[in-house]
């Protein structure tokens, strides 16, 4: 649902001749590491402090989220062999369940696919700033309308990140080649920053191996196996991504075997790098101290290496959140204008400007969306794009159950044979437990999760007529 950075532009339904099995293993797999590194990491581990108060559940529940992640990234590899064509849970949902459930996904790919991650993208982006400029931190913010998760925030810092936002929108309204050059420079300043953290954290930062065994006062007031499932819900915000990878499925050499070994190897290779980030995070900085902290990275630096290099390592930090709002804002207007271009979402998405090639009704409606939901609170933002994104996951993983029965045809992949239905039965089992829990205990976020869904259907309902499949 949330494609990220160096992903294929989608492709409409349909034959497309040209498109060449040219993609082989190694160039698959940087594919899914790029399209899985996002925000969750840079932003998430300081709420997960104050709600698990513990050093050893923050790693168990990002290794768990990374075999949940594998579980449905395996699922995934089997969809893609055998709808080996652009869209993603657009195409599973649609032969599976009908064309309803393929309009339902773009509609709630449109708001928590990309706006909602690219809103919060962007308040992450402020919130590094904030380190120069403390006014820019979301917790600094003027006006203040309603109170706790019902609150609207408005200040220097959602003002930046409605700026960021509108720059990149503008700018992927020119075409897309200096977008895709800018990107590329974004990209490569990302990893490489990652990598570097870890490593001269570990060589030469000031940690203490000791924070692992302490332990933080929680600010959560459910038991801890509850929250435990919750916090799932931030943590897959961080590993989406991997379903991306399908969506170049007819352009991979050998997809039966490449398709999942790439899923496979990329997924565990992010797996590595996030617990890496989340053991510098914790080496750095007791939990005490990263409670409520979106700049965990600031905070960790300052602590490793003294706060003149903590503003190197913030303001590239900035740099590399910026990658994922670019490459947000420039992938899923081509979603929408692919599904339109099929009867699957409005007509306006598919227009494209004479001059500039680009799509630019899709464009400008997703950056006005995303810049409104800077307003909105950065903890419900995750617990929104959490849910949501797991939600059509799973029905895309349950997808398989209804393939298998009904084609005699059907591929078959062997990893899944081997433990056939272990796999893709403990995703959709997980998926469902992290969704129950998220509406009885975060209860605003999911249900507007929910209420997303509810408003999709009775648009599709009475204002779109049903795609061609």
């Amino acid at each position: 649902m949330k494609p990220g950075l160096g992903m294929s532009f989608p492709k409409s339904q349909g034959p497309r001749p040209g498109l060449l099995r040219q993609i082989g293993f190694f160039s698959a797999t940087a594919l899914v590491i790029s399209n899985m590194v996002g925000t969750g990491i840079f932003a998430t581990t300081g709420f997960m402090a104050g709600d698990l108060g513990s050093a050893r559940l923050i790693l168990a529940c990002w290794t768990v989220g990374a075999l949940f992640a594998l579980a449905g990234a395996l699922t995934y590899s089997e969809l893609g062999i055998n709808f080996p064509s652009s869209g993603g849970e657009y195409v599973y949902l649609t032969h599976a369940f009908g064309p309803e459930w393929g309009f339902m996904t773009g509609w709630v790919s449109f708001f928590a696919g990309f706006s909602a991650p690219i809103a919060a993208a962007a308040l992450a982006f402020s919130d590094y700033l904030g380190y120069f400029f403390p006014s820019l931190k979301q917790a600094n913010a003027s006006i203040v309308i309603g109170t706790g998760a019902l609150s609207l925030r408005l200040g220097a810092g959602q003002m930046t990140a409605s700026a960021l936002i509108a720059a990149f929108t503008i700018l992927n309204c020119f075409g897309v080649g200096r977008t895709a050059k800018v990107q590329n420079v974004l990209t490569s300043t990302k990893l490489i920053v990652i990598a570097g953290f870890v490593i001269i954290g570990f060589a030469a930062g000031t940690g203490d191996w000791r924070h692992f065994s302490e332990h933080a006062v929680r600010t959560s007031t459910v038991s801890l196996p509850t929250q435990f499932m919750i916090s799932l819900l931030w943590v897959m915000v961080g590993y989406s991504g991997w379903n991306a990878a399908t969506y170049v499925a007819e352009e991979v050499r050998r997809p039966e075997r490449t398709l999942p070994a790439a899923i496979a190897a990329g997924s565990l290779i992010v797996a590595v790098l996030y617990l890496g980030l989340n053991m510098i995070f914790i080496y750095a900085t007791p939990l005490e101290q990263l409670k409520g902290v979106i700049a965990v990275g600031t905070v960790s630096a300052s602590n490793l290496f003294g706060p003149g290099v903590a503003g190197v390592f913030s303001a590239l930090m900035a740099v590399s959140i910026v990658s994922t709002v670019n490459a947000m804002v420039t992938i899923g207007p081509r979603v929408y204008y692919a599904m339109a271009k099929n009867r699957a979402f409005f007509k306006a998405a598919a227009r494209i400007d004479p001059r500039w090639h680009t799509p630019v009704n899709a464009i400008l409606s997703q950056g006005v969306c995303a810049i409104l939901m800077t307003l909105t609170p950065f903890p419900q933002l995750v617990v929104y794009i959490g849910f949501s994104l797991t939600l059509f996951t799973v029905l895309s993983v349950a997808s398989i159950f209804v393939f298998r029965r009904r084609r005699a045809d059907w591929q078959r992949l062997r990893v899944l044979e081997l433990a056939w239905p272990l796999i893709p039965a403990s995703y959709i089992l997980v998926g469902t437990c992290m969704m129950a829990y998220g509406v009885i205990w975060q209860p605003r976020a999911s249900l507007t999760a929910l209420a997303t869904v509810g408003v999709g259907a009775l648009v599709y309902r009475f204002g779109v007529h049903a795609p061609k499949v």
